[in-house]
């Protein structure tokens, strides 16, 4: 069986995977020279399936909740088990309290267990919320490291436009590419910034709740931090607005001071892919199976929705067959 992945972000990437090890013939189009230009490159990379589920169908977090040991087992020794911890500002505390309704897995913690899990935060933050169970991996890590795996291992990679009838069957992972062409599938814009700085250090995401701009704050190697993301309802790709800027290095600040003094290494834009549930979906359509829609969920959820993917490969069910995630 030969099969032509069309896109390598983090869902390409995966299905490519998914399908080698069952035993197809891979190749993976896409005509960008890296990563750059995918949603995947601007992801937060937290597996986070409880924190997920405040403002997600439950269906994010069945489907998530053995991310974290899809992608060890992917790549082992990616993935940080270290929990999320998730705090507010005194003023905001009715904020912790709905996030805390609206999901499960976590542990009610107070100013003394905040500052053992991240001592930089000490005398800072007087309640919050840890979830244990919670992992998060360096999303750009990954994706080299997948695709290098990929490589090694025989799956073709190509810039150059092929033709479809030379393959069994097509996996169509393009997400965003395929607004317009797509029933239902819209635009979001998610805004994101790394900040650099050796005064702060951090051991897991860490979410800081807000009313109107509620943050997460990722750290990296090396002094990196990822700020994020904005959601913003438009398939607009421009550079961040000064606005979104503005917010998210308020928050930053808010969250330590330190963050003042950083050094903004990067800012980026991009679009998700959403449905209107805001779940993924796969499905066939004549000889191509199209997987879309992972929304702000594609680490968290791609390895699971691969596996459906090439479930359909495999099966060759009927003509629009939808295994949408639910």
């Amino acid at each position: 069986m030969r099969v032509l992945v069309k896109g390598a972000g983090v869902a390409g990437l995966t299905v490519a995977r998914e399908l080698h090890a069952r035993g197809a013939d891979v190749t993976v189009f896409d005509p960008h020279p890296n990563f750059a230009h995918a949603a995947s490159w601007l992801a937060g990379g937290m597996l986070a399936p409880w924190c997920e589920r405040e403002s997600a169908d439950e269906a994010v977090l069945t489907r998530g909740l053995d991310a974290a040991d899809r992608w060890e087992a992917i790549l082992p020794g990616k993935v940080v088990r270290n929990g999320t911890l998730v705090v507010a500002s005194t003023r905001d505390h009715g904020e912790l309290k709905r996030f805390a309704s609206r999901t499960t897995g976590y542990q009610w913690v107070e100013e003394d267990d905040i500052a053992a899990l991240e001592p930089m935060l000490a005398a800072r933050f007087r309640h919050g919320l840890f979830f244990p169970g919670e992992a998060h991996l360096d999303p750009r890590q990954a994706l080299h490291a997948l695709k290098e795996q990929l490589t090694a291992n025989g799956v073709t990679f190509t810039g150059v436009d092929v033709s479809d009838d030379d393959f069994s069957d097509i996996v169509d992972c393009t997400g965003a590419a395929r607004i317009g062409q797509e029933r239902d599938l819209r635009g979001v814009r998610g805004e994101m910034l790394y900040l650099h700085t050796e005064e702060v250090t951090l051991a897991r995401p860490v979410r800081l709740l807000h009313p109107r701009f509620p943050v997460y704050i990722v750290p990296r190697s090396n002094g990196l931090f990822m700020i994020g993301a904005t959601m913003i309802e438009t398939d607009s790709d421009g550079p961040i607005t000064a606005r979104s800027l503005m917010e998210l290095l308020n928050t930053a600040y808010a969250l330590h001071p330190a963050f003042a003094d950083a050094a903004v290494v990067e800012t980026g834009a991009g679009i998700r892919p959403a449905l209107p549930d805001n779940l993924p979906r796969v499905l066939r359509e004549g000889k191509a199976v199209v997987f879309n829609g992972l929304y702000r969920h594609g680490f968290l959820l791609a390895p699971t929705m691969a596996a459906e993917a090439a479930d359909l490969v495999f099966s060759q069910q009927p003509k629009q067959r939808n295994t949408q995630c639910n």
